[in-house]
């Protein structure tokens, strides 16, 4: 059994180049948004949610991105709003949010 029941990892790359990457879409501040509320709810705690930074997790064209694991659950989002969602969704009531998900590579 995994430690945390959910993983969830922000995506913070930023790209030097000028290149799409998530830290264009302010992923840090979504990231601490969510940790915040993550300890408010309750949530964060061993057997609970852990929320982590990330470097590039390959998926640019489709960022900003989230992945929750160990379900393998990617996310994408626009604002805080989205994040809220899949915080009392998918962390709170066990209900992943499809309107935000991003397809798997092998679907």
């Amino acid at each position: 059994m995994s430690f945390y029941k959910y993983h969830v990892f922000f995506c913070t790359n930023q790209r030097d180049t000028g290149e799409s990457c998530c830290a264009n879409f302010n992923a840090r501040a979504m990231r601490d948004y969510a940790k915040k509320r993550s300890k408010e709810l309750g949530l964060a705690k061993p057997g609970g949610v852990r929320v982590n930074l990330a470097g590039c997790m390959g998926r640019c064209e489709q960022g900003p991105v989230i992945a929750i694991y160990p379900q393998g659950v990617w996310y994408t989002y626009v604002d805080q709003d989205d994040i809220e969602e899949i915080i009392t969704s998918h962390l709170q009531n066990d209900q992943p949010v499809e309107r935000l998900m991003i397809q798997g590579i092998d679907t």
